[in-house]
């Protein structure tokens, strides 16, 4: 079955030395109140990877460097397809600036090990972890129209 996708998103997942990783808790709009990865929507004349960096660098003051693109998840919504959307994944190592709080956001740094998982999208529970370790992600994910995860599928 083909799927309409009305945008194109991304999420950009920063690593530091400390064996932690970047998250945002979205103050207000889509997806309020979770713990997400930095990333947004990608915008006319943008690459997704050209967006990873501008959303990150907006919503959390570092502006990440030699970005590796891990794959996407298509995200769908059955009874709402106005939310479809292709997301592209990337991590990195590198990044410079300054950590600061933005009006979309707040970042703070997470112990890998420690990741609030319950507080973030339920799909999250599925591919982040294995993505945090440098694995490939291609998946479909399904949810209904309060946001509930509803089934998922690996793309090969």
């Amino acid at each position: 079955m083909g799927y309409k996708f009305n945008y194109l998103t991304n999420l950009c997942y920063l690593l530091n030395d400390q064996n932690q990783v970047l998250l945002i808790m979205k103050k207000k709009g889509f997806g309020a109140g979770r713990w997400n990865g930095p990333g947004g929507k990608v915008k006319a004349g943008e690459t997704p990877k050209q967006a990873a960096v501008r959303e990150v660098e907006e919503e959390t003051g570092y502006k990440p460097i030699n970005l590796i693109n891990l794959g996407f998840i298509e995200f769908i919504w059955p009874h709402q397809p106005e939310n479809n959307q292709v997301c592209y994944i990337f991590i990195t190592k590198k990044f410079s600036g300054e950590l600061c709080e933005s009006e979309e956001c707040l970042p703070q740094w997470w112990d890998i090990d420690k990741i609030p998982l319950e507080q973030m999208w339920p799909d999250d529970v599925y591919w982040l972890p294995n993505a945090l370790q440098g694995e490939k992600t291609l998946y479909r994910f399904f949810f209904d129209e309060n946001n509930n995860y509803l089934k998922h599928l690996a793309l090969c």
